[in-house]
């Protein structure tokens, strides 16, 4: 191999005949790095090296493995099968060359050599390939890119969603982990119920994930409620709770007034604005702002519910001790059906020790 074209393609030839070789060689080295050899085993090895050729001209008619083989072998590797193959052998009929093409080649060409033919063939065949490397190579590089930015818009709108949810927690500071455990409440009851006939449309695995995304806005409306009635150390009377009732549509408005400023909806918002409207609401109609019932409530605010509830049942409040999981759960059962889809229910308690293991992971500091 030649030192004087360090940067100069590579060319394999591969033939069991040394004079055929030496005849290659001596054509090809003024122009090309030429590596030789004279098996198709060996063609395979070098092929597969650290420095794989950029070209290969392949020889049919050899011992042990012929070059069909070789072709053959060479397109079955990922890291081999985009080197171009081109046929140079003594095999002249139709049917030789269309079965040399049909295993990959980029050409044939048959013995005895025309060397112009030759020399012109191997630096069209270089040039295409140079051409589609650099196309590759800039598609794999755009594709990484892609996805790097789609990974840092996704990453921008979880701290957009987590700001503006922790605007309202702010309001209330008993509530702790409470969005950090809801959170993944609400992704592992998604996660249960993918399969379900009546939730698998929907529960897709990039909705899921905007479930997990959206649900720190619920309680985002609280912003908007006084002090004294969000901070009141005991029961709320009527009219007090009316104006908590409102946090909800608060915090549905203040998502669709953002919404509005952009000039069009955000998709991500979507879970965003159907949990902060409408996760008070109940399965028996009873609950609020709109008395939604049965499956007219959106099927994200349907697992806030649940997920919320029992949270706010498994923490200490002002005007309440923390129950434990026992007595949250009894609660939840008991509502199955008046407060809570029966197939959520469901779910919750074939995932009870999940939800343990989260109200631990992320326990209020003391």
């Amino acid at each position: 191999m030649p030192e004087r074209r360090p940067h100069a393609p590579v060319v394999l030839v591969v033939d069991d005949t040394p004079e055929n070789l030496e005849l290659m060689f001596g054509l090809l080295q003024d122009d090309y790095r030429v590596l030789v050899a004279n098996s198709g085993e060996r063609a395979l090895r070098l092929a597969e090296g650290e420095h794989p050729p950029d070209l290969i001209l392949l020889d049919i008619m050899m011992p042990d493995m012929d070059g069909y083989e070789v072709c053959r072998r060479l397109k079955a590797g990922t890291r081999t099968r985009d080197i171009p193959v081109i046929f140079l052998t003594a095999k002249s009929e139709i049917e030789d060359e269309t079965h040399g093409l049909a295993l990959g080649a980029v050409d044939y060409l048959t013995k005895p050599i025309s060397p112009p033919i030759v020399l012109a063939r191997v630096r069209t065949h270089l040039t295409l390939k140079a051409a589609a490397d650099f196309l590759r190579d800039k598609s794999d590089y755009l594709g990484a890119e892609v996805a790097r930015r789609i990974r840092e818009i996704q990453d921008l709108q979880s701290v957009v969603v987590l700001a503006m949810a922790s605007l309202g927690e702010t309001r209330d500071n008993e509530t702790g982990n409470h969005l950090r455990r809801t959170q993944h409440y609400v992704r592992a009851l998604a996660l249960q119920l993918r399969t379900h006939p009546r939730f698998a449309a929907l529960l897709t695995v990039e909705n899921i994930d905007m479930l997990y995304q959206s649900a720190p806005t619920h309680d985002i409306g609280k912003v908007g409620i006084p002090d004294a009635i969000l901070l009141k150390p005991g029961k709320l009377d009527r009219d007090e709770f009316e104006i908590m009732k409102t946090h909800t549509t608060l915090g549905f408005e203040a998502i669709v007034r953002a919404e509005h400023s952009l000039g069009h909806s955000m998709p991500f918002l979507r879970f965003a604005k159907e949990i902060t409207l409408s996760h008070q609401e109940k399965w028996d109609g009873s609950g609020y702002p709109q008395g939604l019932a049965g499956e007219a409530i959106p099927v994200s605010a349907r697992l806030m519910a649940l997920a919320d509830v029992y949270d706010a049942l498994i923490s200490r409040r002002v005007y309440k001790p923390a129950f434990t999981h026992e007595e949250a759960r009894d609660i939840i059962v008991a509502g199955r059906g008046r407060h809570f889809d029966p197939d959520v229910v469901d779910a919750f308690i074939a995932l009870e020790s999940e939800f343990r293991t989260i109200a631990q992971r992320f326990a209020d500091p003391h």
